[in-house]
């Protein structure tokens, strides 16, 4: 809040000519001074008197209604009128069909947002209020307001992997705009001109009239939620299916193993030099020409005299 304007000097002390802004809806778009009964007012007497009420439906305002603070009472006092706005919006009464239904539908036509017809605070500090003090009025009022405009936080997720989040619930709150009349004369109706409680920057009228943190942003973040997990649960199926391509391939680039050396036939039998698995030669040491058979054969063969004078030869 902190420019909010107070009504501008002109340079000669002569108001200023106004430049032609564009506006909300026609003059017929227009009622004042409408009075709403509250079921503990008298007979014929209204509780609440709205200065104003828009219907501009083409601007995407079906119903808008006005307070014009004239900074003359004191926070306090124009702070409670809210509270009766939502005495107001929360009386029922039953249609033809026996159907019960909220009053202020029978007098003005759906909001299409979620909460009770949003209301629009117009300051008019004159030349008896300065910025300060007009600052000050403010935020005094929307402290007072907070529990009327503010709704209530609804969390959802959190237990079972999911992230914690949550939303506004606004179905028993009141949108609660503010602007000047000065901002108004100066950039009109349709310009950021508008600062909605619980917002944080002033904006047009359509987005101060946004919810934007109620159930359907809400869903809209539970679905980019889904929307990311559905493809990181793609891609990591993805990163599999070619890990297993790369294995299968692999599998059948392999070169096939080398054959096995055959070992030497004996040159006495034919048979595998090579000794079984196990067998023990501390008797037949293999010499390479012979199998284990041969050898032990040679060996238990009488010697030759030339092999007694001489010695048996290497591998006989």
């Amino acid at each position: 809040m902190a420019r909010l304007p107070v009504t501008p000097a002109s340079a000669a002390g002569f108001p200023a000519v106004p430049a032609v802004r564009g506006g909300l809806g026609s003059v017929g778009s227009w009622s004042t001074e409408v009075a709403m009964a509250l079921p503990s007012a008298g007979r014929n007497r209204a509780s609440v008197q709205t200065d104003a009420v828009l219907h501009a439906p083409e601007a995407g305002v079906p119903v808008l209604l006005f307070e014009v603070d004239s900074c003359t009472e004191s926070a306090d006092v124009l702070a409670g009128k809210f509270d009766r706005y939502r005495r107001f919006f929360r009386r029922k009464s039953k249609d033809h069909q026996g159907r019960e239904l909220p009053v202020w539908r029978t007098l003005y036509p759906p909001t299409f947002r979620e909460g009770y017809p949003p209301l629009a605070v117009v300051f008019n500090p004159g030349i008896r209020t300065g910025e300060q003090a007009l600052k000050n009025r403010v935020n005094r009022v929307l402290v007072l307001s907070w529990e009327l405009w503010s709704g209530s936080w609804e969390r959802l997720g959190g237990p079972g992997g999911k992230p914690a989040d949550g939303y506004r619930n606004y179905r028993n709150a009141i949108p609660l705009l503010f602007t000047t009349l000065p901002y108004l004369q100066d950039e009109g109706p349709l310009g950021p001109v508008w600062w909605r409680c619980g917002h944080r920057e002033w904006q047009t009228l359509t987005d101060a009239l946004a919810n934007g943190d109620d159930i359907e942003a809400w869903h809209r973040r539970d679905e980019e939620r889904r929307r990311r997990r559905e493809a990181e649960r793609e891609e990591a199926e993805h990163a599999r299916t070619q890990e297993a391509e790369h294995r299968r391939t692999a599998r059948e680039n392999k070169p096939p193993d080398p054959e096995p050396a055959v070992p030497a036939p004996c040159e006495r039998c034919g048979q595998p030099v090579t000794e079984p698995p196990g067998a023990d030669d501390a008797f037949t040491p293999p010499d390479g020409r012979h199998c284990p058979s041969c050898r032990t054969d040679l060996r238990q063969q009488p010697m030759t005299l030339r092999q007694a004078l001489f010695g048996k030869r290497p591998g006989t």
